[in-house]
């Protein structure tokens, strides 16, 4: 069963900056991590692949740097890594990263499944996935939280989503796309010798040159959507602070405060 897994790398800062002019995210100069919610991803992989046999392919689109997160990846036990990286790409937003990712998956090529994390944890869209399985023309299934079966031979798999309600369950034919929330998995850490496969191993490498990419539709220009302002949310609080200095302020405090939680309804 051969598998592909979208990673992404996010800032391990939780004080991310953007660029007031591109309102794109300032990554120069922060740490840089696998998107968490990735993992689950990555472990789920690896236990399909175990228990059907097949090779695990992890793919990111970021700056070269990113080659550190496939290594770590093939470190928790993946095959191999493929970089997309292109200053052409720079700025992307959900729908044209997802389009240069689908044409990397085409490039590829020969997979049964791709399972991508529920969201990224800078953007917070969860659309990566979903846009990838309708550039690709892929049944998905979203807020994956188990695989309960899945059978390469017959070509169909069977899962359980998260809802607003509760579970949903779902047959697949194969290929297909999930995207996996935590209760999927529980990932496991790098292994030494994992480290030293991933070490030896060699990244393959996508531009925009060996990509069957429109260039009308990558980058900043190519983005459809774009962050036209940001701003810092203000949170103001109007209040009456009262600071009792004896007895009988006390008094008076809990007399008022009982005022006010009798005008709000709350007793």
């Amino acid at each position: 069963m051969n598998i592909i897994v979208p990673i992404k790398q996010v800032p391990e800062t939780s004080n991310v900056k953007m660029d007031p002019v591109t309102g794109t995210m300032i990554r120069e100069g922060v740490e840089s991590i696998i998107n968490p919610l990735d993992l689950y991803a990555i472990e789920a992989a690896n236990l399909l692949k175990e228990a059907h046999g097949g090779k695990v392919t992890v793919l990111s689109m970021g700056p070269p740097n990113a080659e550190k997160a496939l290594k770590e990846a093939i470190a928790m036990g993946c095959d191999d890594g493929v970089l997309i990286t292109d200053r052409a790409f720079a700025g992307a937003d959900t729908w044209s990263t997802a389009y240069v990712l689908a044409e990397a998956i085409k490039e590829i090529g020969g997979y049964d499944l791709i399972l991508c994390g529920e969201r990224a944890t800078d953007g917070d869209t969860g659309q990566v996935g979903p846009n990838i399985a309708a550039a690709l023309d892929l049944p998905l299934a979203t807020y994956v939280s188990e695989i309960e079966s899945a059978n390469p031979v017959s070509g169909e798999m069977l899962v359980w989503r998260m809802t607003e309600y509760g579970y949903e369950q779902l047959q697949l034919p194969l290929p297909a796309m999930l995207t996996v929330v935590k209760e999927i998995s529980f990932p496991r850490l790098p292994t030494l010798r994992g480290k030293q496969r991933a070490r030896a191993s060699e990244i393959k490498v996508y531009n925009a040159g060996n990509l069957q990419v429109e260039k009308e539709k990558i980058g900043l220009k190519g983005s459809p959507t774009r962050v036209i302002k940001i701003e810092t949310p203000k949170v103001t609080r109007g209040g009456t602070i009262l600071k009792p200095a004896d007895d009988q302020g006390l008094e008076e405090a809990v007399d008022k405060l009982v005022e006010f939680l009798k005008a709000k309804e709350i007793i």
